[in-house]
């Protein structure tokens, strides 16, 4: 039997923005204890185990070379490419960047991007899902939104409608494919660093060191980096340029970053691939997008020009 959507008028009911049910809110409290508690108790493991076998390069090589292929995959491919169409692609990077941004541990792929559009929409107002000035006023409300937006946001929250903030995404059978295996590249994340360590080492604590540093205390250390971005860049640091909302720029943490934390260069441009604006401004998520328009798997970058960006900025 058909269902009428419409109205008593006859007008069709416009479409909910955000979903709010008991079991997406289950849904959101196992991804919470699996990939944003279980990374801080991995991360604490992995500082116990120096004991059985020391901290040393094959660590510093797993937990690096992970953070960074990762950390492209959500700056590159889940921010950038996804969210804000700021270039184009080729297929076969587009699936690659999707994937390597999923074994990072923060939401499949089109989930993400819904939230992260939500956020632009809303960005510090009601709606917002992880803003750090609507808790209240003064020293205590300045702590509750920085605890809400570093962390306590994703325990629950109204879940963002795909079909109203990610019509592209969810047309596109590659990506919803890669969407859909979300927790087996998770596993995977976890998996390389593993077999990478012990095969190096030929030895069970090799491959305990891998899955400790290169698996979850690389999660660890990407989340919070991503995470300090929506807190602490909506309370402090610089304003060059006008937007909406209270995003500041943090230079100082660029590369660790990836380029990130221009956030109000971002915010002001969310359309730009470069987040710097300027080549002497550190962004290597840019660089990539460089390097991949250089070998023909990159086009249609959108950089702002510099009359656009004189307009916006603010007088000193």
């Amino acid at each position: 039997m058909a269902i009428d959507s419409s109205t008593p008028t006859g007008t069709p009911e416009p479409r909910k923005k955000t979903i709010s049910n008991p079991y997406i809110h289950r849904l959101q409290r196992r991804h919470f204890l699996l990939f944003d508690v279980l990374p801080i108790a991995g991360t604490g493991a992995a500082l116990a185990f120096v004991w059985v076998r020391p901290f040393g390069m094959l660590e510093f090589a797993l937990l690096f070379s992970m953070w960074l292929l990762t950390g492209l995959g959500v700056t590159v491919g889940y921010h950038r490419l996804f969210t804000h169409r700021t270039f184009q692609a080729a297929p076969s990077v587009a699936a690659v960047l999707a994937v390597l941004g999923s074994m990072a541990g923060q939401g499949g792929v089109i989930s993400w991007v819904a939230l992260h559009r939500r956020h632009h929409e809303c960005s510090d107002r009601e709606g917002d899902p992880h803003s750090p000035n609507l808790s209240g006023s003064g020293f205590a409300g300045a702590l509750r939104g920085l605890a809400h937006s570093h962390f306590l946001w994703m325990r629950r929250h109204e879940y963002p409608n795909i079909v109203h903030y990610a019509p592209d995404l969810i047309k596109d059978r590659r990506l919803v494919r890669v969407a859909r295996l979300y927790y087996w590249w998770v596993a995977l994340g976890l998996f390389i660093p593993t077999v990478t360590g012990g095969l190096v080492t030929m030895s069970w604590t090799g491959a305990v060191s891998g899955l400790l540093w290169g698996g979850l205390a690389r999660i660890f250390v990407l989340e919070h980096i991503v995470w300090a971005i929506n807190s602490f860049l909506h309370m402090f640091g610089t304003r060059p340029y006008e937007s909406r909302e209270n995003s500041h720029n943090g230079g100082i943490f660029a590369l660790v970053t990836l380029g990130e934390s221009w956030h109000n260069n971002h915010h002001a441009f969310p359309e730009s691939p470069s987040f710097g604006l300027n080549w002497y401004r550190l962004d290597p998520g840019y660089w990539l997008i460089r390097t991949l328009a250089a070998a023909g798997l990159a086009w249609d970058l959108k950089v702002p020009s510099q009359t656009r960006m004189s307009a916006k900025r603010i007088a000193a």
